[in-house]
């Protein structure tokens, strides 16, 4: 016959050292989060790809990319294979005076976005403007339909 420990004797035994046993736990989750708070700053640097607004028309697309501080000879469009893309690059500029910063948050290097065109976009006829730091372009259609319904036949 083998003996138990009464019922009584485990849950005040819990109850007391409930703090005790969750704090390591308690301690690993609070430095999980420490590490992941200061690795935020890290991803900031990744903050280049600029803004970007597509609106489809029935005349085509109309984008528009966000690029503050840039002129136009710091941007380069391409498109290839229905695949439209916008780069450049954001230049610092430096001074010959040394300066010590409180808060640095603006962000300098090469950035690129891109979007998959429809089939029906001209790539040969989109326009590209910029204005005040924003690029807009307009991708009209070609006018061809290229959809095709697909009778459902029964099966046999």
């Amino acid at each position: 016959m083998t003996a138990q420990p009464p019922a009584k004797q485990f849950l005040p035994a819990l109850q007391r050292s409930t703090t005790s046993v969750f704090a390591p736990v308690q301690r690993e989750f609070d430095r999980l989060f420490d590490q992941l708070a200061t690795g935020w700053s890290a991803l900031s640097d990744f903050d280049l790809a600029p803004r970007m607004d597509v609106r489809d028309t029935k005349d085509g697309l109309e984008i528009t990319v966000e690029l503050p501080g840039m002129s136009q000879d710091d941007v380069k469009i391409a498109v290839e294979d229905d695949v439209l893309t916008v780069s450049g690059e954001k230049k610092a500029h430096s001074e010959t005076k040394e300066k010590t910063y409180r808060i640095s948050e603006r962000s300098y290097g090469d950035f690129s976005r891109s979007i998959t065109l429809p089939r029906s976009i001209d790539a040969n006829k989109i326009k590209a403007t910029m204005r005040d730091g924003v690029l807009a372009l307009v991708a009209p259609r070609d006018g061809a339909t290229r959809s095709k319904a697909i009778k459902i036949q029964a099966a046999k």
